[in-house]
């Protein structure tokens, strides 16, 4: 049975891995194909080591994204309740919805944040009254805001 050798890819490989990880494959696939191609390169100990620091500078790059989510979670929290005015009918039922884009001005307004519209889930708003809404600012960090939907 033929020897593996290590290798580090440099481009995404279906089946095999993603760009920088290391792996072991057969030696005529990577001298063949692999290495001739550009798709990656023999793993040698300074490689290896780029590759790890590269890693590791992924890592902190997301723990910092993930602080700041963080960091925009509890400043909503310190704002309390957003108040949205809508023109108001019979039975104190709203025309029109409350939309995400109007969550989003508001919090922007109000907490000087940049918060993307898509991750803001409203739920189904037909009256006036407190609701709580989630804003998503990263996949493991959600926020709930209270907003209260008011007459004009």
């Amino acid at each position: 049975m033929a020897k593996r050798i290590p290798i580090v890819l440099n481009e995404d490989i279906s089946k095999l891995g993603k760009n920088g990880d290391l792996v072991e494959v057969a030696p005529g696939y990577a001298r063949n194909y692999l290495i001739p191609k550009g798709a990656a390169t023999i793993a040698t100990r300074g490689i290896i080591k780029q590759v790890e620091a590269r890693k590791e500078k992924e890592r902190l790059r997301k723990l910092a994204i993930k602080q700041e989510a963080e960091d925009k979670k509890t400043a909503l929290k310190t704002i309390g309740r957003l108040v949205i005015r809508k023109q108001v009918g019979e039975g104190n039922a709203i025309f029109g919805t409350v939309t995400s884009q109007e969550v989003a001005d508001l919090i922007k307004e109000k907490a000087m944040l940049e918060v993307d519209k898509k991750g803001i889930d409203v739920p189904e708003i037909s009256s006036t009254g407190e609701y709580p809404v989630e804003v998503k600012l990263h996949p493991e960090v959600t926020a709930i805001v209270n907003i209260e939907v008011a007459a004009l």
